[in-house]
């Protein structure tokens, strides 16, 4: 379950961190009010997802994939370029993510 949770808290974060472009872009209270309010979100359900796995390991896959979900929906919703090395370093974080679970005593 923690697992499922932590999943859910990666969407949050993906949404989150690409909302704060969008508000960016806005300049409205409301635009404002959706990343404060989605932080809220995101760091509960991180702090639920923590009751049952290491701190260390749902951090670093929460930021982790993250990190990768809003690069690819950077590229997709805001034209933001990549270089294939980039490529190559985001598919690290995914190689080290997979692990991660994988490995996890949890």
């Amino acid at each position: 379950m923690a697992w499922l949770i932590l999943g859910v808290a990666v969407v949050t974060e993906i949404v989150w961190a690409l909302s704060l472009k969008w508000a960016a872009t806005q300049g409205s209270w409301l635009a404002s009010a959706v990343p404060i309010t989605l932080s809220f979100v995101n760091m509960g359900l991180l702090a639920m997802a923590m009751r049952g796995l290491p701190a260390g390991t749902a951090y670093a896959v929460w930021t982790g994939l993250g990190a990768v979900g809003v690069t690819i929906f950077g590229v997709f919703l805001f034209g933001e370029k990549l270089a294939p090395a980039q490529i190559g370093f985001i598919a690290l974080i995914i190689v080290g993510v997979v692990g991660t679970k994988l490995f996890a005593p949890a």
